[in-house]
């Protein structure tokens, strides 16, 4: 178990925790955070995340990242970021482990499907949904619903891009239950989780762009740190294939982004001197940053990937045909409840009530791509069977 003299006096201690809604025995033998991470990742959603889409649609190749894929890799560098500062990394890891729970299948074409479709119910969000995962929908245990995480884990899930100041109504409906002061930053390993997810979806959605053969390395010689480090790559090792090539680039890239991350932050924490967890809530500006120069080229890159992947005219059909699937089975299941999943139907409202549309919601953010093509398969294909 990690010694809390180990850790810098404004990290997250487990033995300060503000605890959990149904108090529970603590373990013997790991502090809460550990406890939380594992229980993330025993959860059903986790491992839905195996076959739920990053970029690409899960059945266009086995070798594009996933949501599972993609969270151990923000796991990754979030606790390295976290051990060279002094952060509890137990609570970082659980956080980057968490932070995609809610999200549906096809990535935010199906998000932004199921937003368009609850529209007249307060939308839809997957940070407000991630949460909704592991405080309700998850039934695993006698004693609760949900996970029963620590206050810590539940406030970063909510507030790891910042204090909320328009939250989504289940975010308000649990927060009036659990207050996670909506409007403070949360904790530095929250913080850190939040930015090593950018480090790893703008390098790695490089790596899997490049693969796919969307854009090439020519394409992004005057895209800033981008273009320089592949440059670099090739002047240093020009004999090397392609493959090891983009590898070795987005390695060095990733390295030059964490390592100006640390800089930032260290820098930060000196000059704020926050001597205490709280004091990084209530400092009023987040603690763990980019530098400016490095927000610039996280912009151009996030740029560049947009017009050049997501808006790529073959990504632009998968998603078109991803939108339609999503809002087909919204639209059906809503109308006809009864052909939900038993257990789910069990729970089902009215045809067209709010009570359903909520529980169609839930149902659709947490299946998988896979599961979502089959069953618009079977509801939709008259020579389809059924089940």
């Amino acid at each position: 178990m990690e010694h809390p003299a180990t850790l810098a006096s404004y990290a997250s201690r487990p033995e300060e925790t503000r605890g959990r809604l149904v108090d529970e025995p603590e373990s013997a033998t790991r502090t809460c955070f550990q406890r939380d991470r594992d229980r993330i990742i025993h959860s059903a959603a986790f491992r839905r995340l195996q076959y739920k889409t990053q970029v690409f649609v899960n059945h266009e190749g086995d070798f594009f990242r996933t949501r599972l894929t993609h969270s151990l890799e923000v796991s990754q560098i979030a606790r390295s970021v976290c051990r060279f500062l002094r952060l509890n990394e137990d609570m970082a890891e659980a956080l980057a482990l968490a932070h995609d729970l809610g999200h549906t299948p096809f990535g935010h074409a199906g998000e932004d499907a199921l937003d368009a479709a609850m529209e007249p119910y307060g939308g839809f969000d997957h940070n407000a949904q991630s949460l909704k995962v592991v405080t309700k929908l998850e039934r695993r245990y006698a004693q609760f619903d949900g996970l029963n995480l620590t206050w810590e884990i539940l406030e970063g899930i909510v507030k790891h891009n910042g204090p909320v100041a328009k939250a989504h109504p289940f975010i308000n409906e649990y927060n009036a239950e659990n207050d996670l002061w909506l409007d403070t930053y949360a904790s530095a390993e929250a913080q850190i989780a939040a930015l090593a997810d950018d480090v790893a979806y703008n390098n790695h959605d490089i790596d899997d762009g490049l693969r796919a053969g969307l854009f090439r390395i020519e394409d992004l010689a005057d895209v800033p740190l981008a273009g320089p480090v592949f440059a670099e790559v090739k002047k240093d090792y020009g004999d090397c294939s392609e493959s090891v090539l983009i590898h070795e680039a987005v390695r060095r890239m990733i390295g030059l982004m964490v390592n100006d991350l640390l800089e930032e932050t260290q820098k930060r924490i000196k000059d704020a001197a926050p001597k205490t967890a709280e004091d990084v809530r209530r400092l009023g500006s987040p603690v763990a940053a980019f530098s400016t120069t490095m927000r610039e080229h996280d912009r151009a890159l996030k740029q560049f990937l947009f017009e050049n992947m997501y808006r790529h005219y073959k990504l632009n059909r998968m998603t078109s045909k991803a939108r339609r699937v999503v809002q087909d089975l919204f639209d059906l299941l809503v109308a006809e409840p009864n052909c939900l999943p038993t257990n789910w139907r069990k729970r089902a409202g009215e045809p067209k009530s709010e009570e359903t549309a909520r529980l169609v919601c839930d149902y659709i953010a947490g299946i998988t791509d896979r599961f979502a093509l089959d069953e618009h398969k079977k509801l939709f294909d008259v020579q389809a069977r059924a089940s």
